[in-house]
């Protein structure tokens, strides 16, 4: 007998795949961005993919020199706004960190949402990374959503949803993810777009113009 799987356990898994390399069992942990194909359906531009990926770097640097495994924090960059989950054994650190991720280079503003508590457990990050997939699984799934605009982060059962969204967008989002199963609590950390926004930044880019008019034959 054939073993069939289901669309939606077929996006679950892929979206878990993606999921897996931002809420890993280290110490400290770097939200990337997928990159090749995705840079051509992100909102924004690839350059800005790039530098989010190097604030990412450099502010995970920046705390491991500083902090070593004494913490748990997840660097998430989104246009350059910096989101900050995790843990950290006191608030003293917790400000700390936030003042360190701060001062590197070309970051715009920084969401500091670290707990003051023992880090969790090996079993509570692969929880949270499947409730990850999960919530990208069901975005993907939403036909009135491009689930390529948001980013998803979870930390302690709290889904982080990031992005360049209009406000449906992002009210529909929140409902999605407030309706998957394990997910105690939604924060929106969006920059909202107007639907005319949205209509620009979708339009097709031009193709550029070729002045090469060829090889040119000597007289």
């Amino acid at each position: 007998m054939k073993l069939r799987m289901t669309r939606t356990a077929c996006m679950l898994l892929a979206a878990v795949s993606l999921g897996a390399g931002l809420t890993g069992c280290f110490p400290l942990v770097v939200g990337g961005v997928a990159m090749g194909s995705m840079v051509a359906v992100d909102r924004r531009t690839a350059g800005t993919q790039v530098e989010d990926q190097g604030i990412e770097m450099r502010a995970a640097n920046r705390i491991q020199a500083d902090h070593g495994d004494r913490v748990h924090v997840n660097v998430t960059s989104y246009n350059r706004q910096v989101l900050l989950t995790g843990e950290v054994p006191s608030a003293e650190v917790r400000q700390a960190i936030e003042q360190a991720v701060a001062g590197v280079g070309n970051v715009r503003s920084v969401v500091n949402d670290l707990g003051v508590m023992p880090a969790t457990s090996l079993g509570q990050r692969s929880n949270d990374t499947f409730i990850t997939g999960k919530v990208r699984a069901s975005l993907v799934d939403a036909k009135d959503l491009t689930a390529s605009a948001f980013k998803v982060v979870t930390e302690r059962n709290v889904v982080y949803l990031m992005g360049l969204v209009t406000p449906r967008e992002a009210n529909r989002a929140t409902a999605i993810a407030r309706g998957v199963g394990g997910v105690s609590k939604v924060v929106r950390v969006f920059e909202q777009l107007s639907e005319e926004e949205l209509v620009r930044l979708s339009a097709p880019k031009p193709a550029p113009v070729s002045t090469d008019s060829g090889p040119q034959r000597a007289p």
